[in-house]
């Protein structure tokens, strides 16, 4: 299957929730730090390598179309297709099917969450369906999904059984299918856009991505500031603990108590320089000595107080430190090589897993951080890769921090200059 190039973005709605912003700038356009939310969502599909882009515009189009012209400032090719205010969702998509390509992207322009595209094209292969959707957990939401990904109910009255999903807004179609299936839709093409999914689940048409971070949205007011605040940059670098911070315990054992515990000088240093440099910390650590009984949760909670403590002596600020304290036969979502503290974090510090890096000592750390989105690096030099997924991502393996720091903060500030 190959990658979609196109991407089609409904920009036509009132946005009447965020009035009176959108008494003067139609929706996609509402400001995140000086730039249209709009711009944010187009630089994520670039970096993913669609850039392309169809907008379907509508309310003050011409704002959009000013604003953005043909792309070509940013290496993009962009087209409109403009339509009366009055106009649905699915009325755009009909008027505009000429443009379509034979696969393409479709977005609404209010949502944002990061996703992995080829995950999205290969449950979409594997399912042979017209359209596949991104997915985020909700109580009361509209839609039901097997376990293969199939989505079994498509409920917009919310009250049927098992509706423990809602879509996103981030779908990847096929043209012809998706298009012939409005022929069976009462008023066509005046439809919104749900009326075509909530058909297509009927003809057993569509499948679902589940995301497991948190989706954020400027569809009204209170939503629009916390999307805000988590696309502002953020100087924070999550960093592991056993091999890093400090020494690791031989194989099969673990540090138990502050005694035991033994400061690797380098990362020491290494964290102060990048503390001088405007840079926090979060520390992700899996920590199996908890549940096989061999370290308390107390004197794990020591430990941790008393390492902070010391950090913050030396004017390096730790945000917060995250554990998976379960045994590596438990299947737990939070222990590393999964991703689930990093979703955590994501949630709770309003971070952007795309523009952070994390530092470990081990193959499994990076791996942890691709499942996440995250960058990383690895201090371990000569280390043999089996995967992409458990090579570091953007920053070579070196054999102590001191090595990466400059890298470290040459990366974060790019990623920062790229969108602001």
């Amino acid at each position: 299957m190959n990658q979609p190039t196109q991407a089609v973005i409904f920009c036509g709605g009132l946005g009447t929730r965020l009035r009176p912003l959108t008494n003067s700038l139609p929706k996609p356009m509402v400001p995140i730090l000086d730039k249209p939310f709009l711009e944010y969502l187009l630089r994520q599909l670039s970096e993913q390598g669609v850039t392309k882009f169809l907008l379907l515009t509508g309310y003050l189009g011409e704002v959009i179309q000013d604003y953005f012209d043909d792309g070509l400032s940013w290496g993009w090719e962009i087209e409109y297709h403009h339509g009366p205010t009055e106009w649905d969702t699915g009325r755009r998509l009909w008027e505009a099917r000429q443009r379509l390509e034979k696969q393409f992207l479709l977005l609404y322009s209010d949502n944002f969450v990061q996703f992995d595209l080829k995950n999205l094209m290969n449950i979409h292969e594997q399912q042979h369906v017209s359209i596949s959707l991104l997915l985020a957990a909700k109580k009361n939401g509209n839609i039901r999904i097997s376990s293969s990904g199939r989505i079994e109910d498509y409920d917009k009255s919310r009250e049927g059984k098992g509706l423990d999903f809602v879509e996103i807004g981030y779908m990847l179609v096929n043209r012809e299918p998706t298009l012939s299936f409005y022929k069976q839709i009462p008023n066509n093409p005046d439809i919104n856009f749900s009326s075509l999914l909530e058909l297509l689940v009927g003809k057993q048409q569509l499948s679902g991505l589940v995301i497991k971070e948190p989706y954020h949205s400027i569809s009204d007011v209170n939503r629009l500031e916390l999307t805000r605040k988590y696309l502002k940059p953020k100087n924070i670098i999550l960093i592991d603990r056993d091999g890093v911070i400090n020494v690791k315990a031989p194989r099969g054992e673990y540090i138990q108590n502050w005694a035991a515990f033994e400061w690797i000088d380098d990362t020491l240093e290494s964290m102060k320089l990048l503390s001088q440099n405007g840079f926090s910390f979060i520390v992700i650590t899996n920590q199996a000595g908890v549940a096989r009984g061999m370290v308390s949760k107390p004197e794990l909670l020591k430990i941790h107080s008393l390492m902070t403590d010391k950090l913050d002596s030396e004017g390096v600020k730790v945000l917060d430190v995250y554990v998976c304290p379960h045994h590596w036969d438990d299947d737990c979502e939070c222990r590393k090589p999964k991703a689930g503290l990093f979703n955590r974090i994501a949630k709770e510090h309003l971070l952007r897993m795309d523009k952070t890096l994390y530092i470990g000592d081990d193959v499994r750390d990076c791996e942890a951080a691709y499942n996440a989105g995250c960058g990383s690096v690895l201090i371990a030099n000569n280390t043999k890769y089996e995967s992409v997924e458990n090579k570091p991502r953007w920053i070579v393996n070196v054999n102590r921090l001191s090595d990466a720091v400059v890298d470290v903060e040459l990366f974060m500030k790019g990623i920062n200059n790229d969108y602001f």
